[in-house]
């Protein structure tokens, strides 16, 4: 089992940033690929940005490229995720989510799930 806590959600204004955290718990964190997806209501949850085992691949959704970074700290067994240049479309309920795979843009491939944090841009 791993658990998953996300935090740093809030409001922002457009043009600002924001800093998620995913804190995680129980197996071994750096066991897992790792990703942040973003749902809003009425739509599939979506990839935001996905991370293999070791931090070193990454794959970027092409509406966050340029934008956001994925980042994690395996000693703290935390995941990041830096947002800059907030659009009021990234608005959202952000999770991160942790595979045994190595890495995966399909939500199906995630066993475990944070409870979500919102984000909300302002125009």
């Amino acid at each position: 089992q791993v658990q998953l806590v996300e935090s740093g959600g809030g409001l922002v204004q457009a043009g600002g940033s924001l800093r998620l955290s995913c804190a995680a718990s129980g197996r071994t964190f750096s066991n897992y690929g790792m990703g942040w997806f973003r749902q809003t209501p009425g739509k599939e949850r979506e990839f935001v940005v996905v991370n293999s085992w070791s931090g070193v691949n990454t794959l970027y959704a092409d509406s966050v490229k340029g934008r956001f970074t994925i980042s994690r700290d395996n000693a703290k067994n935390t995941l990041y995720l830096q947002m800059n240049s907030l659009k009021p479309e990234d608005t959202a309920v952000y999770y991160c989510a942790a595979t045994r795979r190595f890495m995966s843009v399909r939500k199906t491939d995630y066993e475990y799930w944070g409870q979500g944090t919102q984000v909300t841009v302002s125009s």
